[in-house]
């Protein structure tokens, strides 16, 4: 399993170096605006009907103040703008980072 092996926030980016050797770099508000969370993509009720996710799709100026760890497989990202429920897998995170720059 890859895991992250060191995390830094720089200038507006969030820098991620991987246990595989590889580097991400993710704009803080694409990242906000990439939260899998409830409140940002909604979460389906048990007759499949959509509930949330209905709100901004863009977050100018929103910064990352910080981060956890959850568990061996996740990071909690923690927003200026108060947002903090999303748990970003790390699967997820490198599968936006090649979304962002793809390998050439």
């Amino acid at each position: 399993m890859v895991m992250p092996t060191n995390i830094q926030l720089i200038g507006t980016e969030v820098a991620i170096a991987w246990s595989d050797g590889a580097e991400s770099f993710f704009p803080m508000e694409l990242l906000r605006a990439a939260s899998p969370s409830a409140e940002n993509v909604g979460e389906r009720d048990i007759l499949g009907h959509l509930h949330g996710g209905d709100g901004p799709k863009a977050f100018p100026g929103v910064t990352v103040l910080g981060w956890e760890q959850v568990g061996r497989y996740a990071l909690r990202f923690t927003f200026s703008d108060g947002h903090g429920s999303g748990l970003y897998s790390h699967d997820f995170l490198r599968r936006l980072a090649e979304k962002i720059r793809p390998a050439s």
